[in-house]
């Protein structure tokens, strides 16, 4: 790792096109916008979490994953710690899950976050379109307010 570490990583995840699958980069740009002056944090938002990403998760002293979550009721906002996953997990190389990541820098980079957490909105239609359905829409508010809540805690560490 040749690069500054990263104080904050924010990292989305979801596909726009897909309904309420975008609500990662939703939140991201709005975080983008919101904290454009704090030069600690830094955005990043893919249509999935691929190993490309793993040196930029060993560089962060935090993490907060973002995505949209099926296994949720529509519109339901929650904030878990994500655990890192034992190495000897099978990996895909395609899409991998925040513990994937983490357990990755760990393993490869010998470092990961000190705290990594994920913020996920309950996804009501992943169908093809650039709406989010009305569940995410009125989750909005309340997702931006967690996500404002941690991004500042872990900028003023």
């Amino acid at each position: 790792m040749t690069s500054e570490p990263t104080r904050c990583l924010l990292l989305a995840c979801g596909n726009t096109l897909r309904g309420d699958d975008g609500v990662g980069p939703w939140l991201a740009e709005w975080a983008e916008e919101r904290f454009a002056t704090f030069e600690v944090l830094r955005v990043i938002s893919r249509h999935q979490w691929t190993l490309e990403l793993v040196e930029e998760v060993a560089r962060a002293a935090s993490v907060l994953f973002l995505d949209c979550s099926i296994d949720t009721a529509p519109g339901e906002v929650s904030l878990a710690s994500v655990a890192t996953l034992p190495s000897s997990q099978g990996l895909s190389t395609h899409h991998l899950a925040a513990g994937e990541l983490l357990a990755l820098a760990r393993d490869y980079y010998g470092s990961q976050p000190g705290e990594a957490l994920l913020l996920t909105v309950g996804a009501g239609s992943t169908e093809l379109g650039e709406s989010l359905s009305e569940a995410v829409q009125a989750a909005l508010p309340e997702a931006c307010r967690v996500l404002e809540e941690v991004l500042l805690r872990f900028i003023e560490r």
